[in-house]
């Protein structure tokens, strides 16, 4: 067989390396953790290529709670994912966000915003004028009003996040090997071994798919369909002549959005879905922003008219088709392989929550800090969507 570890982890992005590192904190936990990642480069890691927001505005308590759960581990990240005196700069910025609405959409914003706040978040609903006095480079003609986060929402660096995870994980003894998995052998209602593009086998107590874009593809080499799909997603960075002070990060009703990157903004649109289909090119698509970005920006910002382009790259979503939040946990019929996918963009962001959960779930076989039942894989074979209205 060759070498065997207790837990073989299938990606080594956010998500694959908050597990192990959780793994290797959690005290009901004594086992061996293998984390194998096809490209340590990351230069085309979701979490590396990511705007990397972090957002308590969501309309599901589950994905609110995993939000409050994750900014209060990034306030604290430099001392939990410390190695000796090294404390990683994860450099949170909690300017909030700042979530626009029509007309049409305002009970529904109001519906959330009474949620949020009921689970202990802090967000400020704003009508046109409250909006027009407190972002005035903001046109507010067109809208019914916007939610604006008071705390706790913002952005911070995804890849120094990774590499902090990584980096502690593999100070707390996880193993981490650059190779590919190309299929698995499977025994009685479990995964027995990985089989890698090196030739190697390795066996493995409890196999983690977390492997992000292509985590459909990982799966299926266990048979389980599971639906989540490479979603190409273009970043845009743009300087802009004009001061536009205090801005935070602005989803547009339009479905842009922008936040300021140093001394520019980066900003992008969610395209529409008749185009949105499984892509892993990473090329960013320029014609893309004139039709579809600039227009919906200097339509909410008069000054981003005389924008300038200074930089672009795409990343992908591994995006979950049957509903867009996560999918965690035990499969109910592969019963050593475990579950994290499809957060839809959400990846970085609630990726302390999942490593937690997912840790938690492996030594105790339950969930103690955070309930993550509801993003089981059953929902998916039960035909039972979650119900997500704040995707962006």
């Amino acid at each position: 067989m060759g070498r065997h570890y207790d837990v073989v982890i299938v990606g080594g992005g956010a998500i694959g390396c908050s597990i192990a590192y959780a793994l290797t904190t959690e005290a009901g936990f004594r086992g061996t953790v293998l984390v194998i990642e096809r490209d340590p480069t990351y230069q085309r890691a979701s979490s590396a290529l990511s705007a990397s927001g972090i957002r308590q505005q969501f309309s599901a308590p589950v994905n609110i709670r995993i939000s409050r759960y994750g900014i209060e581990f990034l306030r604290h990240a430099g001392e939990l994912l410390a190695c000796g005196d090294d404390r990683p700069p994860i450099n949170v910025n909690e300017a909030g966000y700042l979530v626009l609405a029509p007309p049409e959409g305002l009970e529904t914003l109001r519906r959330n915003h009474a949620l949020q706040n009921s689970l202990g978040a802090r967000i400020a609903l704003l009508s046109p004028q409250e909006l027009q006095l407190r972002f005035p480079w903001l046109a507010t003609d067109d809208l019914g009003g916007g939610c604006l986060g008071l705390e706790g929402e913002g952005w911070l660096d995804g890849y120094l996040l990774l590499q902090a995870f990584r980096n502690k994980a593999r100070a707390n003894g996880a193993e981490l090997l650059h190779d590919e998995v190309v299929g698995m052998d499977r025994g009685a209602g479990r995964i027995d071994a990985l089989r890698l593009a090196s030739g190697e086998r390795i066996g493995a107590g409890m196999v983690i798919n977390a492997a992000g874009p292509h985590a459909r593809q990982v799966a299926a080499m266990a048979g389980v369909v599971l639906p989540v799909e490479a979603r190409k997603r273009n970043v845009f960075v743009v300087s802009c002549a004009e001061a536009i002070p205090g801005c935070p990060l602005v989803c547009d009703d339009s479905g842009a959005w922008f936040r300021p990157e140093g001394a520019h903004f980066i900003c992008g649109c969610a395209p529409d879905r008749s185009n949105d289909r499984e892509n892993f090119d990473l090329e960013p698509d320029h014609a893309f922003f004139e039709q579809s970005v600039w227009p919906a920006l200097a339509a909410r910002v008069p000054a981003f008219a005389a924008l300038r382009v200074t930089g672009a790259w795409a990343g992908h979503y591994e995006t979950n088709t049957f509903d867009q939040n996560g999918i965690v946990g035990l499969h109910p019929e592969v019963r050593n392989f475990v579950l994290a996918n499809g957060f839809s963009g959400h990846g970085l962001q609630q990726s302390p929550a999942v490593g937690r959960a997912v840790a938690e779930l492996i030594a105790y076989g339950n969930y103690r800090t955070l309930d993550l039942s509801e993003l089981c894989f059953e929902r998916i074979a039960a035909g039972r969507p979650l119900s997500e209205l704040g995707i962006y």
